[in-house]
C-alpha cells in the first residue's frame, strides 16, 4: 500500500524534540563492525530503511544481527562470514552500503561488491575508492556490474584525494585498519561522521588519527588487535537542521534536544543572519524561535564545515517568503534542485541556471499535491507544506522514510498537522475526513 502525507499548513511549531541518531554515520559504523570478530553493540540507532538496508547486506556476508528498535541499539556478530559478496538487489537501494567493500577488503583480503548505480542528485562515481585501494596493493576488476577486489597483501601508502570525498575516505579508512604500515589520507572529508567512525574504529583498537582534519593517517594493526565494542552514534545534523528550519520557516518556537550545536554551526549562523532566533539551552540542546518575515542570504554548499548540500533544499524553503532576493549556488552536485519544480507549483519565484537558483521572496506559499524525488527533496516539501496557506499532499514517502525517524510523529508533537495515509484514499471528501477520522 503506497502511502502519502496530508498537511494542513500554516501552523508554528512549538514545543520540544529530540533528534534521533545520525543516519549517515551508523551505516558507516555498521559496515566497520564487520571489522571485528566478534560482536559489536551500537547505540543511538534510528529506525529507517536504510539501517534495515544495511542489516540486509552485513546478513548476506553472514554476520549474525540482533536489531532492538525499543533501546535504539543493533548488534552485530560477525565472528564468522561466510561470503564476500554485497549483491545488486540491496547495494542498489542504498549507496552507501558500498563502504562495505573497504571493510571486507581489509579483513577477508577480497570483496565482490557491486556497482551502487545512478543517484537522483547527480552522478557520484567510485573512482576515488578504487584508485585508493589499488594504490594499498588490491587487485580490481570490475565485470557485469560488480568491483571484484582482491588483495593478498594491504600495504599503507600516501593517498591523495582530487576532492574530499566522504565516501571515499570512509572506505579507505576501513581498508586501511588492517593494512601492513601506515596509510596517509591527504585532502580528506573532515564530516563529524568521519570523526565518529575514527572515534568507532579506535575504540575497537584502531589508530586512526587526525579525523576532522584533511590530513587523516591510519596505521595498521593486527586483526588480534581489534575487539568487541560498545559505541553510541552522534546525533544527526541534517535532522536537526531541518527541524531548525520547520521552526523558523513556521515562525515557531522549540527546542532541539539530543543535538552536537557545533556541527551546526554554519547553518545556526545563516539562520541568525535571516533574523531567527537560536539560544543555547544546555551542551545539548537549543531554543529556535522567529516571531516575523525573515530576511534573504545566499548560500553556496560546500564540503564541511561549509554549507551542508544535504540542507540546500531547507535553504530554499527559507527563501522562497523572506524578504529580497537570494542565491543558493549547488556546488557539489550537478542535479540537486529536484524541489524547485515542486516550489513554484506552491508559488514560489524561482529561477534556474545550471547550479544557481535565483529565488524571490514571495508573500505565501499555496498548499498542492507534491511528490518527492529524493531524501531531502522530499523534507523540504514537508517544510514547505507545514509554513504554507491551505493543504498539501505529499507523495513518494519511501523516500523520506529513508532518513528522518518517526517524522511526522514529531512533528504532530510539535503541533504540525500531518497525518500519513494510504493512497486508497483518493476523493476530496475522504481527504477532508483524515484528520477526523484519525488516520
Amino acid at each position: 500500500m503506497v502511502e502519502k502525507y496530508n498537511i494542513k499548513g500554516g501552523t508554528p511549531l512549538r514545543g520540544e524534540v529530540n533528534i534521533g541518531g545520525a543516519k549517515n554515520a551508523v551505516l558507516k559504523l555498521m559496515a566497520a563492525s564487520v571489522l571485528v570478530k566478534g560482536a559489536t553493540k551500537i547505540h543511538n540507532v534510528p529506525d529507517l530503511t536504510d539501517v534495515e538496508i544495511m542489516l540486509s547486506v552485513i546478513e548476506q556476508l553472514g554476520a549474525k544481527t540482533r536489531y532492538n528498535r525499543s533501546s535504539k541499539s543493533i548488534e552485530i556478530d560477525a565472528s564468522e562470514l561466510t561470503s564476500v559478496t554485497a549483491k545488486y538487489d540491496l547495494v542498489s537501494k542504498m549507496r552507501a552500503s558500498f563502504i562495505i567493500l573497504g571493510a571486507l577488503v581489509s579483513r577477508c583480503r577480497e570483496a565482490v561488491v557491486a556497482l551502487p548505480g545512478g543517484c537522483a542528485i547527480g552522478e557520484r562515481r567510485v573512482d576515488f575508492h578504487i584508485k585508493g585501494l589499488e594504490a594499498m596493493g588490491a587487485k580490481i576488476k570490475i565485470e557485469n556490474g560488480y568491483v571484484i577486489a582482491k588483495a593478498p597483501k594491504l600495504a599503507g601508502c600516501d593517498i591523495y584525494l582530487d576532492i574530499p570525498s566522504v565516501g571515499a575516505t570512509e572506505n579507505l579508512m576501513l581498508a586501511a585498519v588492517l593494512a601492513d604500515g601506515c596509510t596517509r589520507i591527504q585532502n580528506a572529508a573532515r564530516e563529524p561522521e568521519i570523526i565518529d567512525l575514527a572515534n568507532f574504529l579506535n575504540a575497537m583498537g584502531a589508530d586512526v588519527i587526525g579525523a576532522g582534519t584533511s590530513d587523516i593517517t591510519i596505521n595498521g594493526v593486527k586483526q588480534e588487535d581489534l575487539h568487541e565494542i560498545e559505541y553510541t552514534t552522534i546525533p544527526d545534523r541534517i535532522e536537526a537542521g531541518t527541524f531548525m528550519t520547520a521552526v523558523a520557516a513556521t515562525r515557531g518556537k522549540a527546542v532541539l534536544k539530543n543535538i552536537f550545536p557545533a556541527h551546526l554551526t554554519f547553518f545556526t549562523n545563516k539562520l541568525l543572519k535571516m533574523g531567527a532566533n537560536i539560544k543555547l539551552i544546555s551542551p545539548t540542546a537549543i531554543e529556535v524561535s522567529c516571531k516575523s518575515r525573515l530576511n534573504t542570504v545566499n548560500f553556496v554548499t560546500q564540503p564541511y564545515p561549509g554549507f551542508p548540500t544535504d540542507l540546500q533544499s531547507m535553504a530554499m524553503v527559507l527563501l522562497s517568503t523572506a524578504n529580497g532576493v537570494g542565491i543558493i549556488t549547488e556546488s557539489l552536485y550537478e542535479n540537486r534542485f529536484m524541489q524547485v519544480p515542486e516550489l513554484r507549483r506552491m508559488g514560489a519565484d524561482i529561477h534556474q541556471d545550471r547550479n544557481h537558483a535565483i529565488i524571490k521572496g514571495v508573500k505565501k506559499l499555496n498548499g498542492t499535491t507534491l511528490r518527492a524525488s529524493d531524501l531531502r527533496a522530499g523534507a523540504s516539501l514537508v517544510v514547505a507544506a507545514l509554513m504554507a496557506e491551505g493543504s498539501s499532499i505529499i507523495e513518494n514517502l519511501y523516500h523520506i522514510d529513508r532518513g528522518y525517524e518517526n517524522f511526522e510523529q514529531k512533528i504532530t508533537l510539535l503541533g504540525g498537522k500531518i497525518e500519513r495515509f494510504d493512497s486508497d484514499i483518493t476523493s476530496s471528501e475522504d481527504l477532508k475526513g483524515v484528520y477526523n477520522a484519525g488516520i
